[in-house]
């Protein structure tokens, strides 16, 4: 007959002995899902009208990959797993990026979304984001109507909201002794939604618009609206184009020779194909909207700005670049955190203070509540905020030739 202290031993063996066996069981399992990679889709406009605006992106995106592979993996909730993109060309399309999104989600089966260029895009997939409760982080969106997106399952981290960028240039301008200025506007929504915010605000600061007109996207020459310009002779010009047209506004203001000392092009200047495309010397001095450079107190953007040119050649761009890879920060921290539980993703996107390369971002409800909208110009050959002063590299300079 055994003694209770030995039926004690037989026991924890027994118990020892189980354990291990569930541990050799369950180690296989870890290491195959270790090795699984994480799956992460998105659509892109490698085709169509906006083809030429998205490789900023889809760069930076890349970039990313390839630095969290080469460390290892992206950190799933304390695993390494290798990331894997799975992407389709939405041809330009909101309706299309809508249904390449449920694909990923149903057909693909993803474990992560990235977002696709652009407003219209990233406003039209937010239904399917809400529908299947897939938490995502915009990036290159900027419009008061992200404000009407219900908030849970997307977040925008721009701060270049058109009502935003009303208030914020009026004051740039005002701040700079401008007493006249030319609007010019591209007829698509987001250029078209700052004329529409940014007039009431120059007539309010007191600054004369001496010429106000509308163009459409596929403009071809705008000869006879910048003679007009030449002629009105303002302080500032501001063109309020898209990428496409601030390279042809750009050329055929040079072209005219427009003297006025502000030129402000409202999208394409960030992008280091603007200066390649109408040359290094029209392209000084001109102003544009971003919101972030390489900056010590912003820790990673100097490397990120590194990398970017090493990789590929160029600038990255200053505005969308940027904030793909904020986008990017934002959905890492978290999967960290989270590994790849959506609510808890979601919840922790919602609520969490990130770093980033552009300094702190927060969000309320789906817009990002602490980054300043901001301005920059390029100066010798280098973007640099000029406004607000706040978080200024440089100073404004007048553009004294084209």
């Amino acid at each position: 007959m055994q003694s209770p202290t030995s039926n004690r031993r037989l026991v924890v063996s027994a118990m020892a002995s189980i354990a291990a066996l569930a541990f050799m069981a369950a180690a296989p399992a870890a290491r195959a899902q270790a090795d699984k990679p994480v799956r992460i889709g998105f659509s892109m406009a490698r085709t169509g009208m906006l083809a030429n605006a998205t490789p900023s992106q889809s760069n930076t995106y890349e970039l990313w990959k390839e630095q969290v592979n080469a460390r290892g993996g992206l950190d799933v909730g304390g695993q390494k797993r290798r990331v894997e993109f799975v992407t389709y060309d939405d041809q330009s399309k909101p309706e299309q990026a809508v249904r390449i999104y449920e694909k990923l989600i149903t057909d693909d089966k993803v474990d992560l979304l990235l977002a696709p260029w652009g407003t219209p895009f990233q406003i039209a997939i937010a239904p399917v984001l809400e529908k299947f409760k897939f938490p995502m982080v915009g990036n290159t969106a900027a419009s008061v109507a992200l404000r009407q997106v219900k908030p849970g399952y997307i977040w925008f981290p721009t701060s270049a909201i058109p009502d935003r960028i009303g208030v914020e240039l009026t004051a740039m301008l005002k701040a700079n002794n401008v007493k006249t200025a030319v609007v010019l506007a591209n007829v698509l929504p987001f250029t078209k939604e700052i004329k529409n915010y940014l007039e009431p605000e120059l007539k309010k600061a007191g600054i004369e618009i001496k010429l106000s007109t509308e163009y459409p996207p596929d403009i071809k020459d705008m000869t006879s609206i910048l003679t007009q310009v030449k002629q009105a002779n303002p302080d500032a010009v501001l063109a309020l184009a898209y990428p496409g047209d601030s390279v042809l506004y750009a050329k055929q203001a040079k072209e005219l020779g427009l003297a006025s000392p502000v030129q402000f092009i409202a999208i394409g200047p960030s992008d280091a194909f603007f200066a390649k495309a109408v040359g290094t010397s029209a392209a000084e001095d001109v102003i544009t909207i971003a919101h972030w450079s390489p900056r010590p107190e912003w820790k990673g953007s100097q490397a990120f700005h590194d990398a970017y040119v090493k990789k590929f050649g160029e600038d990255p761009d200053y505005l969308n670049s940027a904030l793909a890879w904020m986008s990017l920060e934002i959905l890492e921290t978290a999967v960290a955190k989270n590994g790849l539980d959506k609510p808890k993703i979601r919840e922790t996107i919602s609520k969490d203070t990130f770093e980033t390369i552009n300094g702190k971002v927060k969000f309320e409800g789906v817009q990002n509540s602490i980054t300043p909208t901001a301005f920059v110009q390029t100066q010798k050959g280098k973007l640099q905020i000029i406004w607000p002063q706040s978080i200024a590299t440089g100073k404004y300079a007048p553009k004294k030739s084209w």
